[in-house]
C-alpha cells in the first residue's frame, strides 16, 4: 500500500498571486510546507500537483529542489490533476493538502491518517464541507481518502465545483464521512495563506518559533497566541473564500 501527500500549488492565486513562492525566513512557503509534511511517519511520497502553465515552472523547480515529485496538469480542473497525479504514481491512499498551509502539522496529519487506516470511511478530515464540525485552525486542513474514491469522483463529478475543489463530490455523495476533532476547539484561528494579512500573521509566527528547523506544532503556536492575543487582530477580518 502506497500513501502519498498530494499538495496542490499554482502561481495564479486570485487573492495573493505567487503566494507559494513568497519568502518566510529565507525559504519559500512551498518549501516550508514540504519540509513539514516530510515529518510524517506514514507518508511514502510527496507529490506537488501544479499546472502546465509556464508560470508554474518555478513551482516544479522548487518542488524538485525540496525532494518532492511533481505532476503538472489542468489549472482549472484540479480534480483531474489529483486523479492523474495519483494514477501516474500508483498511489493507494491520498492525503490532500494545499500549499497555502505553511504551518501544517505532521503530528495531526499522522493521527488523521492512522484513524483512516484503522476505520472504514470514504474520507477522514479535520476540515470538510460542514464548517460546524471544524475544531482545528484553518491552515492545518487534511483530507484522507482512497484512490478508488478519488476515481469515482473523477469519473462522476460533473459540476464545476466538483472539478475545481477535488473533494466536494465525495462530501455530497458519501455517507461514510468522519470529521476528526481536536479536544479543544481552535477553529477561531486562521493560519492559512490567502491574503497579505494572512502572510503578515504567518510571518510573525515564524519569526517567533522558526529557528531553522520545523520543531513547533499546534500547541506551540497556540501558546504564542495566549501570550500575545493581539496577533488575532492581524487577519481576524479576513473571510474564507466560499465554494460556489
Amino acid at each position: 500500500m502506497k500513501i502519498a501527500a498530494i499538495i496542490q500549488a499554482r502561481m495564479g492565486s486570485t487573492r495573493l498571486s505567487g503566494k507559494v513562492m513568497k519568502d518566510i525566513k529565507g525559504r519559500t512557503v512551498l518549501s516550508h510546507v514540504i519540509e513539514r509534511v516530510k515529518q510524517s511517519n506514514l507518508i511514502d511520497e510527496i507529490i506537488i500537483a501544479t499546472t502546465v502553465q509556464e508560470r508554474d515552472n518555478v513551482i516544479e523547480n522548487e518542488a524538485i529542489k525540496c525532494g518532492a515529485k511533481v505532476y503538472m496538469g489542468s489549472e482549472e480542473d484540479v480534480l483531474s490533476r489529483y486523479y492523474l497525479a495519483a494514477k501516474e504514481n500508483n498511489i493507494d491512499i491520498i492525503v490532500r493538502i494545499t500549499s497555502d498551509c505553511p504551518l501544517i502539522d505532521a503530528n495531526i496529519l499522522d493521527k488523521i491518517l492512522n484513524f483512516y487506516l484503522e476505520e472504514k470511511y470514504d474520507i477522514v478530515t479535520n476540515a470538510g464541507s460542514d464548517l460546524n464540525q471544524r475544531t482545528f485552525p484553518r491552515g492545518l486542513d487534511t483530507e484522507v481518502f482512497s484512490f478508488q474514491i478519488l476515481e469515482e469522483a473523477f469519473k462522476n463529478g460533473r459540476e464545476k465545483h466538483h472539478r475545481e475543489h477535488v473533494t466536494p463530490y465525495i462530501y455530497e455523495k458519501s455517507t461514510k464521512i468522519h470529521y476528526f476533532k481536536n479536544d479543544v476547539n481552535y477553529s477561531n484561528h486562521r493560519w492559512t495563506l490567502d491574503t497579505e494579512e494572512d502572510f503578515e500573521l504567518i510571518s510573525e509566527i515564524y519569526s517567533r518559533l522558526y529557528k531553522g528547523t520545523h520543531d513547533f506544532y499546534l500547541q506551540d503556536i497556540i501558546d504564542i497566541f495566549n501570550q500575545e492575543p493581539t496577533l488575532f487582530t492581524i487577519n481576524a477580518h479576513i473571510e474564507q473564500k466560499k465554494i460556489n
